[in-house]
């Protein structure tokens, strides 16, 4: 098999406003690459005027291409211009990290994260309908390999007319770095964070489901835990009453950096992330690693994550999630086990040294 040595790799949606799981699984798959292969990387953008925000800068050089995004968008899904390589020079393959489809000038290997767009057109935008759906069709035409993170992914795909033959499953991996106590002291003072507390981190988005998450705490039998929600705003989620009833039971934090999060998973009792749907659930994967108990979604790509380590519960069930939650909260010992249970599935199971190795491998496969 010919060995891949220059790769292009796409990384707009470090400037996206919700950068969110996808530029993170980019960056992450990026430093991996550089960490455990000989890959010369280049990373691809649209034109900018200034850099992303130092939590999203990627780790390589980018080369930015003559069109701002929407207009190199509609000019790669329209037109089919232009060339990657005429920001980067020759390239041996091309990595489409999100939904945007270069020409394919060089083989190109696709990421695809999720289709939620088809699943619940609504919680989209028309335009935004429109762009993806395009982009699966040139993915589905010209991709010569397509990459996903989970098994859910991949039959999404097979289901919606992708080529099982070309499809590959490539994990995330996690960087295993407890959070020191003092990183976690500073964070509650900081955040002004006392006492226990459940954590959810994410994206406000309707597919996150806070709604049922925040109706199941409500009604918890410990009224002494509270709620942290750690992550940016999104769209098209409307909680404002629900938060309005807990009132201080719950505390909002915003967009925290990937040191502030690992303390506040470190320290949480729990992390419950009831997601409708996600490509993989690379949050449930980083609160595994730092140790804590998770209560997820089932069947759904989360609970691939989680395995036998993790709760999992049906995300439309407010009753199944309170009771989960309470039985968590009360029973220390299971909240260890758990814990245990879930770091040594996230130290030997999703480790970037396989993510590295399985990118390696499905750009050797495109240059046949």
């Amino acid at each position: 098999m010919e060995r891949c040595r220059r790769v292009a790799i796409t990384l707009e949606q470090c400037w996206h406003a919700v950068p969110g799981g996808t530029a993170r699984a980019a960056l992450g798959s990026v430093s991996a690459l550089q960490r455990y292969t000989d890959l010369e990387l280049v990373g691809v953008s649209a034109r900018h005027r200034t850099p992303p925000p130092p939590s999203w800068t990627p780790s390589v050089e980018i080369k930015q291409l003559p069109l701002p995004r929407l207009a190199l968008y509609e000019s790669w899904h329209r037109l089919r211009w232009p060339d990657v390589e005429h920001a980067t020079g020759r390239v041996d393959v091309i990595h489409a990290t999100g939904m945007a489809m270069p020409p394919a000038r060089s083989p190109i290997v696709v990421t695809v994260h999720d289709l939620a767009f088809l699943r619940d057109p609504s919680q989209f935008t028309r335009r935004g309908v429109a762009f993806f759906h395009r982009a699966i069709e040139l993915a589905r035409r010209d991709a010569s390999i397509v990459v996903c993170p989970s098994q859910a992914t991949i039959d999404e795909c097979v289901a919606n007319g992708f080529d099982p033959e070309k499809i590959r499953l490539v994990s995330w991996g996690i960087d295993v770095e407890p959070a020191s106590q003092s990183a976690i002291d500073e964070m509650r003072v900081r955040l002004g964070i006392n006492g226990r507390y459940v954590l959810w981190a994410g994206t406000i988005e309707p597919r996150k489901n806070l709604p049922v998450l925040l109706s199941a705490f409500e009604g918890i039998e410990d009224r002494n835990v509270s709620l942290v929600l750690a992550g940016p705003e999104g769209w098209n989620e409307q909680i404002d009453s629900q938060l309005a009833r807990l009132g201080s039971r719950v505390a909002r934090v915003g967009f925290v950096d990937s040191q502030t999060l690992a303390a506040l998973q470190a320290d949480a009792e729990l992390f419950v992330f009831p997601s409708r749907q996600e490509g993989f659930g690379l949050p449930v994967l980083e609160a595994m690693a730092q140790g804590t108990a998770v209560i997820t979604s089932a069947g759904t790509s989360t609970e691939e994550v989680v395995g036998e380590c993790g709760v999992v519960v049906d995300p439309s069930d407010v009753e199944a999630l309170r009771a989960s939650i309470d039985a968590l909260l009360g029973d220390e010992q299971e909240r260890n086990r758990l814990g245990g249970a879930g770091l040594e599935r996230a130290t030997s199971v999703f480790t970037w040294q396989k993510t590295a190795a399985a990118l390696q491998h499905a750009y050797d496969e495109a240059m046949q």
